[in-house]
């Protein structure tokens, strides 16, 4: 097995955790933050926009059974890529969409695919998501992880906005709905 780590903001971290989580080849989703400049955020701090941090999971996963390009894909249609201040109703730059790359190969992916999804005319306005190196990855406290099967109630109601966009501009979406749950 050959694991490889890839790291995703796409708003609330509780939303972006299931459609990664349930895909072959990956090993674990984590919650947590990046991007910022505090060692040990919690979510108190990063929610009053202190730290720098954004709200992100780190995925690793078999490079084998699945390749980093599909995660991205994966990512763009889980998310807005055209807002910059935040995601759905999630608002602020500790929302903010951003691909953090491991290494030249992910950053030169990351950016093609951005390119891709921008010329396919998909969307109307420009596709904002920054791409970025990676910074240390702190995870977010234990109550947030796996929130969806956690809180099913309660995950069902935060991505109820996000579902319908995505299911706009994709046609499908990774999230299930009331008969698949």
């Amino acid at each position: 097995m050959a694991t490889e780590k890839a790291i995703f903001a796409g708003g609330c971290f509780w939303c972006m955790v299931q459609p990664f989580e349930e895909r072959a080849g990956i090993l674990t989703v984590t919650s947590g933050y990046t991007g910022g400049d505090w060692a040990h955020p919690t979510y108190e701090q990063v929610k009053q926009h202190i730290t720098g941090h954004t709200e992100a999971i780190e995925i690793i996963f078999d490079n084998e059974l699945v390749a980093y390009e599909d995660l991205v894909e994966l990512y763009w249609q889980t998310t807005d890529p055209t807002d910059a201040f935040g995601q759905f109703a999630d608002r602020g730059d500790n929302y903010r969409p951003v691909i953090f790359y491991e290494n030249e190969a992910q950053r030169e992916i990351a950016e093609a695919s951005k390119r891709k999804l921008q010329d396919s005319g998909r969307f109307d306005a420009p596709i904002v998501t920054k791409i970025e190196p990676a910074q240390t990855f702190w995870p977010a406290e234990y109550y947030h992880q796996g929130f969806y099967r956690k809180h099913p109630e309660d995950y069902k109601e935060e991505i109820q906005e996000r579902r319908t966009f995505i299911l706009q501009h994709w046609n499908e979406t990774n999230y299930p709905t009331e008969n698949e749950k």
